[in-house]
């Protein structure tokens, strides 16, 4: 069943009995009830503020317990999130900026005086009864606004941090080593270290003070900032017991965005354990459907609950609602909502797709760029060009694995990925020509040219050799200048304004160790602009990847041809070296624009979840979902009944009799 927690901050001074029978009348199982947040943060609760809100709590808890409705706590600060004109008069060491700002509310994670109180706070209120006291996503060391980037360079902190690497820099001295350009200097991991073990004394001295009266959970922020951090997914899961991954935006978004929504939820999943409950938060700032439509709540649900979701902690009330009577939309939406969401409910699944690989240590494996956000190397860029072109992902490397940009610093071992199948962008062929793995990619980097770089011939247009469609890298930030091995398979070209070549667009390799290689020149694939051509294009490169024949053409659908005239090369490859590990026969999804695949192994049985991102109704065409009995397809129409709809298979490619709406979703499970 559908387990719906509500984010909720019951106002001091009013009863709490409305929000009772609102969880009563439309199934919510647990409130997590919100103290000082947003419009009522005073600043670190203490004093007669903190007895304020432990009363409120605890009448609170006691009215919903008594109509069996599930109760936790989510105090709204540990940190701290925002200055906002606060200031906080308690005695923490404030947070220092990389610049040296000085923040006027936010707490430094080194200062004991602030650790105490934490600890003290956590402890006083684990005394009324909670299922899960959750701390906030504010307890990170980035983006504490006003803050240039965060925090974590106060005197406290960077004592710390001398005394683990014997030297005493300056903090002006310790920003512009960590993140100059080039091999990293050995105090960015130092540092790292130090903010990291910070991070987890203090998730051990609140985990002591909850200790058997409540369960402890943690919101997290995205992978790649928190690896600028230094963060360890291991060792703090070691200390939780439940996770609240952010997943979805604060407001409406196109439909489109559900990529990042799909993929966020899939990069968190290996970090965590099996056993820690997981709830995503279904992001609305804020809040109502003034923020956020009902059909993008429904489908932000539906994607988690196909990921495998345990509960959904909703944010849909303001935090000064007083009584949920006066969002009566708000009930009516998680009613109608029900249906398809227990039709999703997943538990465990195995997902299956394109290997989207991260390591949490990318930040310390990075060159830098003179900034600490250049450390942030964003794992979602394959992800987010795959999904809307039809193809499905998984996290982690597989037998046809993604990999872009800086991401490519931290693979552990190149060569050993290299034996399998291998999608590169432009930025990631660059990085793993300069760790010495550039004879297996097929294709020479000889510059990454910036888009303003001036220049008499420009890159503008990817040509398709056979055929001769073209598409546009005109707004590539930077593209890699490519030569292709004389064994290779150029598949495109890049061309200036007036169609001279300049150099290769995407080239396909099998190499010496038997792995297949695709190399794009644009060092953002993400960003390029999408068309047929480019589906095509890349549903032909996960095919081959996979080791089956390419088909690339343009508009014609003809076969690409070789740089020498010739055909793609056999799996194999010409030296008969063996071909990688088969795609698994992956479903790929056409017939439409931003058609984004879930794919997963369900219970024994296949699942194919198909999300359409696009604001026209479209009918999918799926290619490769496996044979089997019992074929059946299900509509997921938003905020309605699900209904079976008839489900056609001719050779290879499945359809339906029915459109998909705008964030519908159809399942084939077989």
């Amino acid at each position: 069943m559908t387990r719906y927690h509500l984010r909720y901050q019951v106002l001091p001074g009013r009863d709490p009995g409305p929000l009772a029978d609102f969880c009563a009348a439309h199934g919510v199982e647990e409130v997590v009830l919100m103290t000082g947040a947003e419009e009522l943060h005073a600043g670190h609760p203490a004093g007669d503020g903190e007895d304020l809100w432990f009363e409120t709590v605890r009448a609170a808890r006691d009215a919903l317990s008594a109509r069996d409705v599930s109760v936790s706590l989510n105090p709204w600060v540990t940190v701290g999130h925002a200055d906002r004109g606060r200031i906080q008069d308690l005695g923490f060491a404030p947070l220092v900026s990389p610049t040296g700002e000085t923040s006027t509310a936010a707490a430094s994670l080194a200062c004991p005086v602030w650790r105490d109180w934490l600890a003290a706070h956590y402890g006083r209120f684990a005394g009324i009864g909670f299922r899960v006291m959750w701390l906030e996503d504010d307890f990170r060391f980035h983006n504490h606004a006003p803050l240039t980037w965060g925090g974590g360079f106060e005197p406290g902190m960077l004592a710390r941090f001398h005394r683990l690497a014997g030297e005493e820099p300056t903090r002006e001295e310790l920003v512009a080593a960590i993140t100059a350009p080039g091999e990293p200097h050995p105090w960015r991991a130092l540092l790292q270290r130090t903010w990291r073990e910070a991070q987890l004394e203090v998730v051990t001295l609140v985990r002591r003070a909850v200790a058997g009266r409540a369960r402890l959970g943690l919101m997290s922020s995205g992978l790649g900032v928190a690896s600028a951090e230094g963060r360890s997914w291991g060792a703090l899961f070691d200390l939780v017991e439940a996770h609240r991954p952010h997943f979805a935006p604060y407001g409406d978004a196109p439909g489109r965005r559900l990529a990042y929504s799909i993929a966020m939820l899939e990069l968190q999943r290996p970090p965590r354990p099996a056993g820690v409950e997981v709830a995503p938060e279904v992001e609305n700032w804020s809040h109502t459907e003034w923020s956020k439509s009902d059909t993008q709540t429904w489908s932000e649900m539906v994607t988690a609950h196909l990921s495998g979701a345990d509960a959904l902690l909703l944010d849909v009330f303001p935090f000064v609602t007083g009584d949920p009577g006066r969002y009566p939309r708000v009930g009516r939406m998680l009613t109608r909502s029900r249906p398809a969401l227990d039709a999703t409910v997943t538990g465990e699944l195995e997902t299956l797709g394109v290997g989207v690989p991260w390591w949490e240590d990318t930040a310390a494996r990075a060159h830098g760029d003179g900034t600490l956000g250049g450390l942030v190397a964003d794992p979602l860029r394959a992800a987010e060009y795959l999904l809307p072109y039809g193809i499905p992902i998984r996290a982690g490397v597989a037998p046809v694995t993604a990999v872009f940009g800086a991401t490519a610093w931290a693979v552990p071992d190149p060569a050993e990925l290299l034996r399998g199948g291998v999608l590169l962008d432009g930025a990631a062929a660059a990085i793993l020509t300069e760790r010495g793995y550039g004879e297996l990619l097929g294709a020479s980097v000889s510059e990454v040219v910036a888009r303003e770089t001036t220049s008499p011939r420009p890159y503008a247009v990817e040509r398709v050799r056979d055929g001769g469609a073209l598409l546009s890298v005109n707004v590539q930030a930077a593209v890699a200048r490519l030569t292709a091995a004389r064994d290779a398979e150029v598949w495109t070209e890049v061309l200036t304004p007036r169609g001279e070549h300049w150099g290769a667009g995407r080239v396909a390799h099998v190499n010496a160790l038997g792995g297949r290689v695709l190399t794009m020149a644009a060092c953002a694939p993400e960003r390029l602009g999408r068309c047929d051509d480019g589906l095509r294009l890349a549903q032909a490169a996960v095919r081959w990847l996979g080791g089956s024949p390419a088909v690339t053409g343009g508009a014609d659908g003809g076969r690409s041809s070789a740089s020498d005239g010739g055909s793609p090369p056999a799996p194999g490859g010409p030296d008969g070296a063996r071909p990688p590990a088969s795609d698994g026969g992956l479903p790929l999804v056409s017939g439409g624009p931003y058609l984004m695949p879930q794919y997963a192994r369900v219970g024994g049985h296949r699942r194919l979840a198909v999300a359409n991102g696009s604001a026209d109704p479209a009918v999918p065409v799926v290619t490769g979902f496996p044979a089997g009995e019992g074929l059946r397809a299900t509509l997921l129409e938003p905020l309605t009944e699900p209904r079976e709809v008839p489900v056609r298979r001719d050779g290879d490619r499945v359809t339906v009799d029915a459109e998909v709406p705008h964030r519908g979703y159809l399942i084939l499970e077989g």
